[in-house]
């Protein structure tokens, strides 16, 4: 069994500074790639950043230059700073990690249960 516990969402105004974090906690044999999705009402889940356990980076195009997402892979930990944040940041974030739980290689994607995020003044 594997849990993904986030904290770090709230209220934040126009032009502020979020960090967000997420915890791995249980079976862990293994941590592949780590990032963030988010989530606003009636759109599709979106890829916001993610991390290879070698510390290679994606972001969303319009996150590039804003978002920085780190990882601390003896801690199992992943965090997601954000910085000048708009309006249009809002939506729930969700926390995933690509796991394998033991020492068959079977990977599988866990999800933390989110935390929302409002930007607004």
């Amino acid at each position: 069994q594997v849990q993904l516990v986030e904290s770090g969402g709230g209220l934040v105004q126009p032009g502020g500074s979020l960090r967000l974090s997420c915890a791995a906690s249980g079976s862990l044999f293994s941590i592949g790639s780590m990032g963030w999705y988010r989530q606003t009402p009636g759109n599709k889940r979106e890829l916001v950043a993610e991390i290879t356990r070698g510390g290679d980076t994606t972001y969303l195009d319009s996150a590039k230059g804003r978002f920085t997402i780190s990882r601390d892979n003896v801690k199992n930990t992943v965090s997601l700073q954000i910085h000048s944040l708009k309006p249009e940041d809002t939506a729930v974030y969700y926390c995933f990690a690509n796991v394998r739980a033991s020492i068959i290689p079977i990977w599988v994607d866990y999800w933390g249960q989110g935390t929302q995020v409002t930007v607004s003044s």
